[in-house]
């Protein structure tokens, strides 16, 4: 089971950082990434990071501004977001792939979801 949190309200340039907490023991063994749907939008891969954190992928439009982190000791990975704008406003979804190998960028390939939580940037 996978809980985000953190979401909210801010207004553009600023900062926010989403939290995504799973249940089990197992949670080091799965890639876990970050999605995020914007109104009449389709779902879009954000971030990825694999099992030990070792390695991490971004989408184009997030890179520099967006860090995916993790610690397998809390079982909780991490989204922190600077410079928002409000072209990054949607609801952000953490999902685990149990996989091998490295992050994959589509849906599909992911076995476990969260319920999403809300972050709207304000021009």
């Amino acid at each position: 089971q996978l809980q985000e949190s953190g979401g909210g309200l801010v207004q553009a340039g600023g900062s926010l950082r989403l939290s995504c907490a799973a249940s089990g023991r197992t949670f080091r063994n799965y890639i876990m990434g970050w999605f995020r749907q914007a109104p009449g939008k389709e779902r879009e891969f954000v971030a990825g990071i694999t099992q030990y954190g070792t390695m991490q992928y971004y989408e184009d439009s997030v890179k520099g501004r967006f860090t995916i982190s993790r610690d397998n000791a809390k079982n909780t990975v991490y989204l922190q977001m600077n410079s928002l704008k409000p072209e990054d406003t949607a609801h952000y979804y953490c999902a685990a792939d149990g996989s091998l190998g490295v992050v994959r960028t589509t849906g599909q390939s992911y076995d476990y979801w969260g319920q999403g939580t809300l972050v709207t940037v304000s021009s």
